[in-house]
């Protein structure tokens, strides 16, 4: 064991299901390994302004099936600047905190290499983003619910949707990624999917609506609102080219994020919190932790965030679709 003796945990970014997994799992795996663990509310905001709170088996009983984050997670202006990021670091220095979990996205990471970096201080991440837009791991914490969430939801408006012989565009999130509606979209048996990763566009929608089947009055496109279009747009454009058509737009919104987190996003929360305590103990820094294969991996965080090596989606998923469709 090196000389990390106090950790400090913190959740940033846009919450996501399963966060409050991975903060018990960091703060019993700190506890097992006798360590100290403090809690930083809001984010790097409360790293700023030393809004810290000492953390204990109490503190993370009963949460591993509670959506959002206990920690709480808040935009933090100052972190941006060198000397807010000093601020945080002597704040880290006051408390005797040895090394830190953050549990975010890409920018989550962005800031935590900057300041592993700066100020040469143990990091270790954990990918908490419903978007699953990170490298170095097969899923993120709080894809699954995410996906599950949007698939209840669609179920009922097709339900509508068959009612009313309507045809509905659904956006749901992944700002510019379309993991969310890819995946999404197959279970609900989307009749088109439009992500900003393929080039279908409005043109290639309108070619499969006009060639498809016609037996089949009420139909669901889901829309990625990455998409250079946005679900808006396309219904303008569909309903001036399909004016037969009865046409609605519906924006699932902030209920992708929320809700109580599957088996999945806990076990994975769960597994790689452990990891990223066992991590930070063994001497790791600047790292994410992820699972890939099943097996869990060590990720830089320059390399983890998806600006540095934009996720693609695979040809095999992209011609599923256009099978499943038909």
């Amino acid at each position: 064991m090196n000389k990390i003796k106090n950790i400090g945990v913190l959740t940033s970014g846009g919450d996501a299901p399963g966060m409050n997994a991975a903060i018990r799992a960091v703060v019993r795996a700190a506890i097992y390994y006798d360590l100290k663990v403090t809690g930083v509310l809001r984010g790097f905001e409360g790293l700023v302004h030393g809004d810290f709170i000492e953390m204990d088996r109490k503190s993370v009983a009963n949460i591993i099936q509670r959506g959002g984050t206990i920690l709480k997670t808040a935009r933090s202006d100052a972190f941006r600047t060198p000397e807010g990021r000093e601020q945080a670091y002597q704040q880290l220095l006051k408390h005797n905190i040895d090394g830190l979990v953050v549990i975010g996205g890409d920018g989550t990471f962005t800031g935590a290499n900057l300041f592993a970096s700066e100020f040469n201080f143990p990091i270790v991440g954990l990918p908490g983003t419903i978007d699953n837009d990170l490298q170095g791991t097969d899923f993120t914490i709080g894809y699954d619910t995410a996906i599950n969430t949007v698939i209840n939801a669609v179920d009922k408006i097709r339900d509508t949707a068959e009612s009313h012989d309507r045809l509905f565009i659904v956006e749901v999130m992944g700002r510019d990624s379309g993991l969310i509606a890819l995946r999404s979209g197959i279970g609900v048996g989307a009749e088109a999917i439009l992500i900003p990763e393929t080039n279908m566009g409005v043109d290639g929608l309108i070619n499969r609506l006009e060639n498809g089947r016609k037996d089949k009055a009420s139909k669901i496109i889901v829309v990625a609102e990455g998409d250079e279009m946005g679900a808006f747009n396309v219904g303008e454009v569909l309903k001036k080219r399909f004016p037969n058509y009865d046409i609605r737009v519906s924006i699932l919104g902030h209920i992708q994020r929320g809700g109580r987190p599957s088996c999945m996003d806990r076990v994975l929360a769960s597994r790689l919190g452990v990891a990223a305590v066992e991590g930070l103990v063994s001497g790791s820094s600047g790292v994410m932790v992820g699972q890939v294969n099943r097996e869990l991996v060590f990720t830089p965080f320059d390399h983890a965030i998806k600006h540095i090596d934009a996720q693609e989606v695979s040809p095999a998923w992209l011609k599923l679709v256009e099978i499943l469709s038909l």
